[in-house]
């Protein structure tokens, strides 16, 4: 046997952690810090709701789409490699959406990110779940999710400051350091592959690309086109056969690049329906709560950063409490549910949200929602290649952060489409009765609106009206997001329920003890059962 099998921890086991985690960073930071730079880059670009939209969503729908093939090359390759590559990658194109002058610049230096994040994302996994083993990799795999919230916590924040005192493109400019300083710690890293790897499913990966890629387009241009416009059906219509096609190229691979089969372990199951709740529960309130706080509250960026503090800051804390808790008798089936509970209640109680709203009356709702996401940030990633050998763990881990992903792209385009729909509903009557003569249209003003940009539209019209009109699209944009913030809860509700019913029947039918385990039979958990 080797010593990564033999011993708990590689040597200098501190060092090496904060060097993967530090590249592992770049991930989270890239999510969370685009939404907050999105008003102030519409602005400077001249872009409307859908091509910002493509900022986030671009960076979402090419990691989710390359996830699986990126775990396929790492275990051909090798991890570090892979690893290695996907954080200069980022560096380069971090750089070049600093330096875009037109917003599809930016949104193509955004996807070639998401090739980047899923290189980063599938084989730092891979890398610490196999230099790591036992209690070590527990503890690795905590500092892998304190280090995602960290990443989702400081990126609002650091986001909207860097934006009001240096612009929005030194968000990108820090990602760029951030990936030179990571690399340097990469002499640390140990190489590690699977000799009997399969080569790249590439069919698999092209059609599930493009179905990803198809269905979260129509559902971005949806508001746009009209739901029942031939250009969206034609969009979800292309969807479906090409899922169509990649299920079936997988079902013809002797040994697919996406298992099926993988679906059946319930543990598995449920942390990928936990992941897709989070999506809607957190993931989409990033994306819309900063242009809210913007366009409707009035709050500078560097204000509504600060604000983002208080749901993400509990998601630096309460990975590591979610630990402790397991290690003292609590099971992760209660963990994981009464998490997704917070996460819905925080989302019913903000829907007291409306414009002039004080950072008290925000304070509770988004700290209830970021406690319940740092709780399950803390067991979800360590969760995820918990029931596959560690030669596999890449497969593994590229399936769950595929979905991870995909269901963060759907989720957020699937929002911000409904969140465009309900505003171009409230306003299009009183839109008559203010914009006669002034050429505004609904679905123009709707996506300036849900952009974060209200006075915009409000300076078109009369000087007398303008007060009136602008507080007219903010309670239509209040009441829209009130809307959407009750749909994410009941999500999150419904899900809870099933994920908690999911891991019951497991234990009730093998009558086993359902504790996560690793890939070397190690408990994560320290026995304690699901």
């Amino acid at each position: 046997m080797t010593a990564v099998t033999t011993l708990e921890a590689p040597p200098r086991a501190g060092l090496t952690i904060f060097a993967l985690c530090l590249a592992v960073s770049i991930v989270p930071i890239g999510l969370s810090s685009a939404p907050v730079a999105l008003p102030a880059i519409g602005h400077d670009l001249h872009a409307g709701v859908v091509p910002l939209q493509w900022v986030v969503n671009a960076y979402n729908v090419v990691a989710a789409s390359f996830m699986m093939a990126a775990g396929s090359i790492a275990d051909r390759i090798g991890r570090k490699k892979v690893f290695s590559f996907g954080v200069g990658l980022y560096g380069v194109a971090s750089l070049i959406g600093a330096l875009a002058g037109q917003i599809i610049v930016l949104d193509i230096a955004r996807g070639v990110a998401g090739v980047a994040a899923a290189a980063i994302m599938t084989a730092g996994v891979s890398v610490i779940a196999n230099m790591f083993q036992g209690a070590a990799r527990t503890k690795a795999f905590a500092w892998v999710g304190v280090t995602i919230g960290a990443g989702l916590a400081l990126g609002p924040t650091t986001s909207g400051l860097l934006v009001s005192g240096l612009g929005w493109r030194s968000v990108f400019y820090v990602q760029v350091v951030i990936a030179l300083v990571s690399l340097a710690g990469f002499k640390l890293v140990t190489e590690s592959k699977n000799p009997d790897a399969d080569a790249v499913d590439w069919p698999g990966t092209v059609t599930f690309t493009l179905g990803l890629f198809l269905f979260t387009l129509g559902v971005i241009e949806g508001p746009q086109w009209g739901w029942g416009s031939a250009p969206v059906l034609g969009l979800f219509l292309g969807c479906v056969i090409f899922l169509g096609a990649f299920v079936a190229v997988e079902r013809r691979q002797e040994k697919p690049m996406f298992d099926l089969s993988l679906f059946t372990e319930p543990r598995f199951l449920a942390v990928n329906l936990l992941a897709t709740a989070v999506s809607f529960g957190f993931v989409g309130l990033m994306v819309l709560l900063p242009s809210y706080l913007v366009g409707a509250n009035g709050l500078s960026n560097s204000a509504s950063g600060l604000t983002m503090l208080l749901l993400t800051g509990p998601v630096l804390a309460f990975p590591l409490v979610a630990g402790r808790l397991v290690q003292s008798g609590v099971s992760m089936r209660s963990i994981l549910s009464v998490s997704l509970l917070l996460v819905a209640a925080g989302c019913a109680w903000l829907t007291v949200v409306h414009p002039g709203i004080g950072l008290l009356g925000l304070a509770g709702p988004l700290l209830v929602i970021g406690v319940g996401i740092g709780l399950i940030y803390g067991l979800m990633d360590g969760a995820a290649v918990s029931t596959v050998p560690p030669t596999k763990v890449g497969m593994a881990s590229g399936m769950f952060n595929t979905i991870r992903l995909a269901s963060e792209a759907v989720a957020v385009a699937g929002m911000v489409a409904a969140l465009v729909s309900l505003v171009q509903g409230r306003i299009s009557d009183g839109l008559n009765r203010f914009s006669q003569g002034t050429g505004l249209d609904t679905p123009g003003v709707a996506d300036s609106v849900t952009s974060g940009n209200v006075d915009g539209p409000a300076g078109k019209v009369p000087t007398g009206q303008r007060a009136q009109f602008a507080d007219f699209l903010r309670e239509s944009y209040t009441q829209g997001f009130q809307v959407v913030l009750w749909s994410a809860a009941g999500i999150c509700v419904v899900s809870a329920l099933v994920l908690y019913r999911i891991l019951t029947d497991r234990t009730d039918d093998s009558g086993e003890d359902t504790g996560v385990e690793l890939g070397d039979g190690s408990s994560s958990t320290a026995g304690a059962t699901v």
